[in-house]
């Protein structure tokens, strides 16, 4: 496996996460999709693109999808690559015959939106402002390939049409769908989607996998305003029992979140404390060990696939 190819591999997933072996490239259809039944009318739908094995998990390049079935229709959560739109609807076939009506985007990555100009163009689209204009643009991923621009190839097919700041609400009663602001992350317009009823959140890629996050500053991200972020979300969304991610293959709990949180503020203060002891980027990042309190967790730094060097510069350079 070349350097060239990981590195684009981790960065097409956004989440970045990527494997030693590559097992298998799947084509495009519904049977490559999982559809994992999380809640009632709650389902996550996994698979899509390149399959990774790393540490005995596997792990799709697309993002997770989620589909919440409600009486009026049916609203995903991310439509994971080009490609893989009309399989989604043919994988919603087996679970429905409610037609898609909504989509939510959680951030403006391809891995995560690619499927939108596939899905019938009165799909409502819905994402937060700055992930809005990103998706307008599809600017390259930090120190990766370019995206493709599906929307400008489409004509705009399938960009937000409606937008929010920092709250707003879709439907009510069991059927509310609440989407939460909280800062900037992983990009500039990394929304939460919470199903109230079912105590469920769909985090994306701000909590993609238990893993040094990808700091897409092209996109807007931060790594000092990072683990302010979570820390906003553990604290405005008590009720939350369970957690979806972008990229991990199940789902997580609260505790996991606050658990992010920790590893992300540590992570952050040690690149920080770092700078101000007048050492060199180098100089941390080849003696950097991943803190065996989180290596028990779950945790893996994957060095031998993705250097943490730009996650550090970008830290490095947000430090006074």
């Amino acid at each position: 496996m070349t350097r060239g190819f990981v590195l684009g591999a981790l960065l097409v997933t956004a989440a970045l996460v990527v494997a030693v072996n590559a097992a298998q490239q799947p084509s495009p259809s519904a049977a490559a999709i999982q559809a994992d039944k999380i809640k009632d009318n709650l389902y996550l739908l996994r698979g899509g693109g390149r399959i990774f094995q790393v540490g005995g998990q596997t792990l799709p390049q697309a993002g997770n999808t989620l589909a919440f079935i409600t009486r009026r229709g049916v609203v995903l959560v991310d439509t994971k690559l080009p490609g893989w739109g009309q399989p989604i609807i043919d994988k919603l076939k087996e679970l429905t015959d409610k037609p898609v009506t909504t989509i939510i985007n959680t951030h403006t990555h391809f891995d995560h939106t690619g499927g939108n100009t596939e899905l019938p163009a009165t799909v409502e689209v819905v994402a937060h402002e700055n992930t809005a204009a990103l998706m307008r643009e599809m600017r390259p991923v930090s120190g990766g390939p370019p995206q493709p621009n599906i929307f400008k190839e489409n004509g705009g097919r399938g960009l937000p049409k409606r937008t929010f700041k920092d709250r707003m609400t879709l439907g009510s009663g069991d059927e509310r769908i609440e989407l939460y602001y909280f800062g900037r992350a992983h990009t500039s317009g990394d929304a939460w989607v919470v199903f109230p009823a079912l105590h469920v959140v769909h985090a994306g890629d701000v909590f993609g996998q238990k893993v040094v996050p990808l700091l897409d500053v092209n996109n807007g991200a931060s790594g000092v305003e990072y683990p302010q972020t979570i820390a906003r979300a553990v604290a405005t969304l008590p009720n939350i029992d369970t957690i979806v991610t972008g990229h991990y293959p199940g789902t997580l709990t609260m505790a996991d979140l606050k658990t992010y949180g920790d590893f992300t503020r540590e992570f952050v203060q040690s690149v920080q404390a770092a700078k101000k002891a007048g050492r060199t980027i180098d100089d941390f990042v080849n003696t950097w060990t991943l803190p065996a309190r989180f290596l028990n967790d779950g945790y893996n730094d994957f060095s031998q696939l993705r250097s943490i060097r730009p996650d550090v510069e970008v830290i490095w350079n947000e430090t006074n």
